[in-house]
């Protein structure tokens, strides 16, 4: 099956599956609320229901493809020449307040090269979406990252990690550095929203750490395919299981990842 096929397979039950969320979202019981190994980790029915449906309907069009998923609905497979990388509801604590910024995240990969990324904003109704092949896409028209040239004229999001907090201080210090050298910093509660937003032009940077690779997959290729570049922390390709995630115009990046270096790895 062609590539472009499969996006817009993909791109269909997204949208099917974006609905049962927000069907959901209207008589959202909060009694079924659960929580994962901290007090602010959280998961519910839906995004279990959600990933169960959307690891049904992909395995249809790519049999015998491999899953990497958030919730461990399905087996994780590594091995596969094909593996999906999956986030059901990503922005759950979004969710669960009833604050509309939420996003299903399906990546896929050929090997350890991402090919295809869909991120679907429900709330708005926007889908992002891009194969290896051709460019960025919302809701089917084209998207480029913004033509800022400073981290002065920049807007930058991020977010706080529920891991790794022993990473907390320096991590503090870079946010102090990128908030006085920059328009100001945003904290959507969904990675894969930031980087639908880099990709779109309405953020130049995004950045953070402790981060899976379902958080990230689809919306580190749209970003790339929108024009941007997307590193670890040291500018390297390590961003997809590596935890560090540092993503821009690429007109920013070099002073973003200086800001980064020099307070990480200390």
């Amino acid at each position: 099956m062609e590539l472009q096929s499969i996006e817009q397979e993909t791109i269909s039950i997204c949208k099917e599956v974006g609905e049962f969320i927000l069907k959901e979202s209207r008589s959202f019981d909060r009694s079924r609320i659960e929580q994962k190994t901290d007090f602010n980790n959280l998961v519910s029915y839906v995004d279990k229901e959600a990933e169960r449906m959307l690891v049904q309907r992909l395995q249809k069009i790519l049999p015998g493809s491999g899953f990497i998923t958030e919730e461990g609905t399905v087996e994780r497979s590594y091995d596969k020449k094909y593996h999906w990388i999956i986030d059901p509801l990503d922005g759950t604590t979004n969710f669960l307040h009833n604050l509309p910024i939420f996003a299903i995240s399906v990546g896929l990969a050929e090997g350890d090269k991402l090919v295809l990324g869909v991120v679907y904003e429900m709330s708005h109704d926007e889908c992002y979406h891009a194969t290896i092949e051709g460019p960025a896409k919302c809701n089917g028209k084209e998207i480029k990252v913004s033509t800022v040239s400073t981290l002065r004229e920049s807007l930058l999001a991020t977010g706080f990690p529920y891991y790794h907090l022993d990473k907390n201080d320096e991590y503090l210090d870079i946010i102090k550095i990128f908030l006085s050298q920059t328009h100001g910093i945003r904290r959507l509660g969904s990675a894969a929203v930031d980087l639908a937003y880099v990709a779109c032009g309405r953020l130049e940077g995004f950045f953070e750490y402790s981060l899976n690779p379902w958080d990230v997959a689809a919306g580190a290729l749209i970003v790339q395919q929108a024009g941007g570049i997307v590193t670890d922390f040291r500018g390297g390709n390590n961003f997809l299981h590596g935890g560090e995630l540092c993503a821009s115009n690429g007109k920013i990046q070099t002073e973003m990842l200086r800001v980064a270096q020099e307070r990480w790895y200390v």
